[in-house]
């Protein structure tokens, strides 16, 4: 008998709301709906044995005052989140948890964040993790956690948890995390998620285009601006350096030669809230060096967008728990995140994933 997937998630924003109000949305949909062959936004209704009614939230850490103690269906509507509200989540009974601030909050976002103060202390997050019986802890704070990455990788390693990165921090694609995971016995997958249809997979597709029709590349940019706190804390460049590195690294891995690039977030715009808008242009030589120039305008909600992909990786992940696989899933990262271990095209991605899905190990 297949058991539940136990999900932890450390950050309570916009992506774990887009994330917990999805599976909710979809478990009521496919209710009704059980008999359709394409579910509208969704790759893969079932994965292995697991379907999103498989998916259980167990627990959860923030440090905004406003979602501590709270159930976490209702702190994921808490303020500063701005996704739209497109489910009704029923009670979870996954308490947020005051986890450490490290460097999760920066002076400018301070105000939206509303971290707690000396009234509240952090608790001991293996612990929670290990009571809660988690089998994964999915990383989602915000860009820049460096230090408090690290944290909780090293606290799902003590409590015996798979980890997620989803934000551009380099564990998975680290060689040295890779051999902690490895000999723990738990899987690691990250690192930055991919998102559904976004600015780099988009980005991405119509570089590969591109080289694979012979047409040089001279330069490329990719601006992208929104309005929630993601943009806001990006605002200072020294939190977002890491988000370059893996944003341009995922577009210029497929291009095999040198190119002007400038990729990365570029602005925040309040009113724009969860929606975020993405510049991509490309400008290159074809046959007789004859310029051809794309350019294109990508507007989406972000969080959501990611929230379509992770719902694959905490299925996949399970599935490595169940395999006794350890360590990097090479295939895994490979498909859903821009800093992966192995970085190759998206055709070559998608068939790894789906291989390991059905059953082969992995790369």
């Amino acid at each position: 008998m297949k058991s539940k997937i136990r999900v932890a998630i450390a950050g309570v924003g916009n992506s774990t709301s887009a994330l917990i109000q999805g599976i909710e949305y979809y478990k009521d949909f496919m209710k009704k709906n059980s008999s359709k062959d394409v579910v509208p936004g969704l790759a893969h209704p079932t994965i292995g044995n697991y379907t999103l009614d498989d998916i259980e939230f167990v627990a959860a850490f923030d440090i905004n005052k406003r979602k501590i103690g709270k159930d976490l269906a209702e702190a994921i509507f808490e303020p500063p989140n701005c996704v739209t509200r497109f489910s009704n989540v029923r009670r979870l009974g996954a308490e947020v948890h005051p986890g450490p601030i490290l460097d999760g909050v920066d002076k400018h976002t301070e105000e939206a964040f509303l971290p707690y103060g000396k009234e509240i202390k952090p608790v001991d997050v293996s612990k929670v993790l290990e009571l809660s019986n988690a089998d994964l802890l999915i990383n989602y704070l915000p860009v820049g956690s460096s230090n408090a990455t690290r944290f909780y990788a090293n606290e799902a390693l003590s409590a015996g948890c798979a980890f997620i990165n989803a934000i551009p921090e380099f564990v998975a694609s680290d060689e040295s995390w890779g051999e902690k995971f490895k000999k723990a016995n738990l899987p690691l997958a990250g690192d930055d998620v991919k998102s559904q249809l976004g600015a780099t997979i988009l980005h991405r597709r119509i570089v590969e285009l591109f080289v694979r029709r012979g047409v040089a590349i001279d330069e490329t940019y990719q601006l992208n601006i929104g309005g929630d706190t993601d943009f806001l804390n990006m605002t200072k460049e020294d939190r977002l350096k890491t988000k370059r590195v893996s944003k341009t690294n995922a577009v210029l891995s497929l291009i095999p030669y040198e190119v002007s690039t400038r990729i990365g977030p570029s602005d925040y715009v309040s009113f724009l809230r969860n929606t975020k808008i993405a510049y991509i242009y490309i400008k290159g030589r074809n046959f007789g060096e004859r310029p051809v120039v794309v350019e294109l305008k990508l507007s989406v909600e972000d969080s959501p967008n990611s929230a379509g992909v992770m719902i694959d990786v905490i299925r996949a992940v399970k599935i490595a728990l169940d395999k006794g696989i350890s360590g990097p899933l090479i295939s895994v990262s490979a498909y859903a995140f821009k800093h992966p271990p192995v970085n190759v095209s998206d055709d070559m991605a998608l068939d790894w994933f789906n291989k390991f899905i059905s059953g082969e190990r992995d790369i």
